[in-house]
């Protein structure tokens, strides 16, 4: 149960946002424009940054819907998701992809805990400015949203269906202002 009182049985930041939708708006955009806005990293890409981060944090809906998010626009490929969230260094991802983890696992300590051999390796694998910059980026802001919703406790569904269902809209949709 949420700490505060926000629509029952709307799961995750669905619900906080509902609740305060003048701030909640402006999050569902950054949530958009991180991604699905332009970026040289694919959605697949971002979202397994986001699920990668949420998971270090352990709150459990940003990891779950957001590796149903990757999985679903992974397609195919979509055991990956669960390879680099079990051991990304082991999993079937580029050796960039792998370095950009590795950041979004320092950023999610504490951005100071990146280093210029983090940056050096990634660009050494292949990775540009922009690359670097949203992963940070999104690591940060997942980071926050983690916070939020994990420190307002708020509705994690615990079946796996549900977020099987949340991934594909997420991964077709993308992240649209939720509507009462």
């Amino acid at each position: 149960m949420a700490y505060i009182q926000v629509p029952e049985g709307v799961p995750g930041i669905r619900s906080l946002v509902q609740f305060r939708p003048e701030t909640g708006k402006p999050l569902y955009d950054l949530a958009q424009a991180l991604l699905r806005g332009p970026s040289p990293l694919s959605p697949a890409e971002r979202e397994l940054i986001a699920a990668f981060v949420s998971s270090r944090n352990e709150c459990g809906f940003c990891r779950n819907s957001h590796a149903a998010a990757a999985r679903s626009l992974y397609g195919d490929e979509k055991q990956v998701v669960d390879e680099a969230l079990q051991s990304y260094q082991q999993a079937n991802l580029s050796g960039k992809m792998k370095a950009l983890l590795n950041i979004a696992g320092k950023v999610q300590v504490t951005g100071k805990s990146v280093t210029p051999a983090d940056i050096d390796a990634a660009r050494t694998a292949g990775a540009d400015d922009r690359d670097i910059h949203d992963t940070v980026l999104i690591a940060a802001t997942f980071s926050m949203f983690n916070r939020y919703v994990d420190g307002l406790a708020s509705f994690t569904p615990t079946n796996e269906a549900e977020y099987e269902a949340m991934g594909k809209r997420m991964g077709e949709n993308g992240y649209q202002f939720p509507k009462k």
